[in-house]
This record gives C-alpha cells, structure tokens and sequence, in this order.
C-alpha cells in the first residue's frame, strides 16, 4: 500500500477473525517495524509474542484492575487515569463498578497479542526530574509499537495499543517473565480485522497546530 493511505487507514481493530497469522508474517512485521527510531539508536525494546490462550486470558484477567477505574471514573464525568485530576470516585464506588467479559475478547480473539517492553537501562528521560508525569522515555519505544501497527495493515493485519494491564506492571511481569529494569510499554493483540476501516476521523491541522508559539496562529 501506499504510506499515505496506511496512515490514513491503520485504526484500531478490536475485532478479528479466525484467520491466522503465520510467523513468517509476524516475523516479516517486525522486521520492518525494527527500523522506528529509538533515543541514541539503542534499540532496547523487546517482544513477547504470546499465542498460548491461558497466558492471553491471565493478561485479560490483568487488565481488570485497570479497566474497573477506567470504567468507573468515565461514568463519573471524570478523565480516566488522568495524571493532573485526581481520582474523585469512592473505594466503594470503585469496588462496585462492573468490567465486561467483552473487554477481554480483542486478547483471545486476535491471531497474537505483543506484549511490548522497553528496556530502562537505555532509555534518556530526560523529564524525570521535573514535576510532572514522566512521558518522554516513551519516544524510545512508541515508534516502534506505530510501526508495529503500521506494518500490520499493510500485511493485511490490523490491532490495537492497549496499556490497561500496565496497572498491575509487576504481576505482568511475574507472568511473563519480564526482568526488573524493563517495563511493560504496550499490549497489541494483531490478528486480521472483521472489519477493515477504510476512512478514519481526526481533528484538522488548524486545530492543533500554531505558529511559533502554544498561543500563535493556527498552521
């Protein structure tokens, strides 16, 4: 495919079919999605491709902790997971609000899910000191899961970036066998759409590009 039509068309697919996909084709994935840029070219990501459906239904299991807040804080009129807002639903509320089976399915459904991780040794954050939450680290491995995505509708493919089981980090990695000084950057269950978006929505330029300045003319 054209690269303006792939960027154009890569959404995020949630629901696939039962085709699979081959590992000559997952491996054909990621051996383009390699070349994404990484700070100092140190290339520290590492790929955990899981097919094993009761390791795919753990990770489901995982992401619950971080779904019910998700789920809970959304109905409250809150921005979920939000680092400047804090949490204003009770323990209570919390306890009680209910996460659908569904929001497992794209995990067991999907040919694979990539569990994405970053090594912490390579990274530059150089916003760890300031006081705000740390996003820059995310620049050495973002790419990479883009591409990733990027890669896969051209093949065909199609998934989604998840990030809901990073709440419960350190039993991901208990399950997945994940060292200390790497964290969990993404879940990306792939597999062939049930449906394929060929159109997708987005704000224009002029909205959120300006001049010179936060505050200067629109682009």
């Amino acid at each position: 495919m054209e690269c303006y039509d792939v960027m154009r068309t890569t959404g995020a697919v949630r629901r696939f079919t039962d085709e699979p996909l081959p590992d000559d084709v997952l491996e054909r994935i990621l051996d383009n999605a390699r070349f994404a840029p990484s700070g100092g070219n140190r290339q520290g990501v590492h790929v955990i491709a899981i097919r094993d459906r009761a390791t795919r239904q753990a990770l489901g299991e995982l992401s619950v902790t971080g779904a019910r807040r998700y789920i809970a804080q959304t109905r409250n009129g809150e921005g979920p997971w939000n680092p400047l807002h804090p949490m204003g639903v009770s323990a209570e509320q919390l306890a009680a609000t209910e996460v659908p089976a569904e929001l497992s399915t794209p995990l067991l459904t999907s040919a694979v899910v990539l569990v994405v991780c970053i090594d912490l040794a390579v990274v530059a954050a150089f916003d760890q000191d300031l006081e705000r939450i740390g996003v820059v680290a995310g620049a050495s491995v973002y790419p990479f899961v883009w591409n990733v995505l990027l890669a896969a509708r051209n093949e065909g493919y199609g998934g989604v970036l998840t990030t809901m089981a990073v709440a419960e980090e350190p039993a991901v990695r208990e399950l997945l066998g994940i060292p200390d000084d790497h964290a969990v950057a993404a879940v990306l269950p792939l597999g062939k759409p049930l449906r394929q978006v060929t159109r997708l929505t987005r704000n224009p330029v002029a909205q959120f590009a300006t001049r010179e300045r936060f505050d200067g003319e629109s682009l």
